[in-house]
């Protein structure tokens, strides 16, 4: 049974451990995208990580999936106004966090992690992803990791067109791809539990 409660400050809550975010769409691209999800969440508990996520199905439940597997607390962060409406969580969340709007419940996300992994999705999915370089180029560079082909497509776009770049003040070390499990097996292993250090190129 998911346990509710509303957060509060950053400096109120306890971090116990290490918080690995997770962000990917409820549709998945395929199977394979799927199982790579699954495999993620279950090598982040298994790596001693707790999971957020959005809570709900597909690419956030495989993770989630993964995840619990492995004993792992799996927290579920939606809005207070649309949980009705978007519908039960997935049954792998343990707990959860019921937020007043999309900005507390993005800065929730980002405040707490320790790192990010972002998949393919729609455009609930892209918002984060967006929100969460830009919070690593601004406020902090936390650790993201762009996995399966769907995120490594975009991440390429990104960079041909421009939108994401690297500057001398905006560095983009933080950022790596993962296009397998091994891959983001190798990468994780290699990441500096400080949160600080790099966990590959992008």
């Amino acid at each position: 049974m998911n346990a509710l409660h509303l957060a509060g400050p950053a400096s109120d809550r306890a971090r116990e451990g290490l918080t690995a975010v997770f962000f990917g769409g409820v549709r998945p691209a395929s199977g394979e995208e799927e199982k790579l999800a699954e495999d993620i969440g279950q090598t982040l508990a298994q790596a001693g990580y707790c999971l957020l996520h959005g809570g709900y199905n597909g690419l956030m439940e495989a993770a989630a999936r993964g995840a619990s597997s492995e004993g792992a607390l799996v927290t579920a962060v939606t809005l207070i106004s649309k949980h009705d409406e978007w519908g039960a969580f997935n049954p792998h969340a343990t707990t959860s966090v019921h937020l007043p709007d999309i900005g507390t419940r993005l800065n929730h996300y980002l405040d707490h992690a320790d790192l990010v992994v972002a998949m393919g999705g729609g455009i609930g999915t892209l918002h984060e992803l967006t929100a969460a370089l830009y919070y690593a180029t601004t406020i902090r560079p936390v650790p993201i990791c762009l996995a399966g082909p769907a995120a490594l497509r975009l991440l390429a776009f990104l960079r041909e067109e421009k939108w994401l770049y690297e500057t001398p003040t905006r560095p983009l070390g933080f950022l790596s791809t993962a296009e397998s499990a091994d891959v983001f097996r190798a990468r994780l292993a290699a990441l500096d539990t400080s949160g600080t250090a790099l966990i590959g190129g992008a």
